[in-house]
């Protein structure tokens, strides 16, 4: 449908224009709350811009469905139910570490079509690295295959762990059992740690809000690289699904899932 190599060019020359160049130059003015806790700056916006219009020339009759929009219009998300190929962007993920001048931030974009994401694209502008995926072809960074971390006991997986969002008593009970396995850490950054998680450098991870700006791309490519994931009452992702679930658990293997799953998340 779309050839990766495409999106992946227009992402690097996007954050090569709109992005790195305010990177630790934003002014006073350059950020705002969009809602408590919730921040843009105009990296994101005109990264988003320059996004959408790129990647609707690239696929003509194409829907976009992009945080900014989403955030002024939730109805924007009706999209993602089109029978129409659907673009999913997320500008610059981890909006808070980029305003802060920290290093961990990317651009991520997918492609959707009726509920199965297609193309993944990750972009780490600091760092270089381009991550791309498309069904069915594996998944590769900077153009070398990158497969998950090998299968291996809880107590030796070091993962990513979500906890602020939805029913509390669950990350209660996550917190308690969590001395099972070794310290999780939060980039704050869905796109590293997808990245993180695809090349095997973490085993696993826990995301309760599932925005599909945050997670199409992702995981597509973890999916891709050979990993294994599923929401916790067992059903597989869609980037149309729900986006408040009582939680989302990757891992590099079904095997692995499971245990993961009966450390931290059954009930006693």
């Amino acid at each position: 449908m779309v050839d990766p190599e495409s999106v992946a060019a227009i992402a690097a020359e996007t954050a090569a224009t709109d992005i790195m160049p305010r990177f630790r130059q934003l002014a006073t003015g350059d950020i705002r709350d969009k809602a408590p806790g919730d921040m843009v700056t105009v990296a994101d916006e005109a990264a988003e811009a320059t996004l959408s219009r790129r990647l609707r020339d690239l696929l003509p009759g194409a829907l976009i469905v992009g945080e900014e929009a989403a955030s002024a219009d939730p109805a924007v998300l009706d999209r993602l139910s089109s029978d129409q190929p659907v673009w999913i962007i997320d500008p610059v993920d981890g909006t808070t570490n980029f305003a802060a001048g920290l290093p961990l931030f990317g651009v991520m974009v997918a492609l959707s079509c009726r509920g199965e994401t297609r193309v993944a694209c990750i972009h780490d502008p600091v760092h270089g690295d381009m991550a791309l995926a498309s069904r069915g072809d594996g998944a590769t960074c900077n153009g070398k295959p990158i497969r998950v971390a090998a299968p291996k006991e809880p107590a030796h997986m070091f993962g990513t762990v979500k906890l602020r969002f939805g029913d509390r008593s669950l990350p209660l009970r996550i917190v308690e059992r969590c001395q099972q396995v070794p310290p999780f850490v939060d980039l704050r950054c869905a796109a590293l740690e997808y990245l993180a998680l695809a090349s095997g450098r973490l085993d696993y991870g826990l995301y309760r809000k599932l925005a599909p700006w945050d997670h199409a791309a992702g995981m597509l490519l973890h999916a891709e690289a050979g990993g294994f994931a599923r929401h916790l009452d067992g059903t597989a992702y869609r980037p149309d699904g729900p986006r408040q679930t009582d939680g989302m658990l990757i891992a590099s293997d079904e095997a692995s899932w499971t245990a993961l799953y009966d450390i931290l998340i059954a009930p006693s």
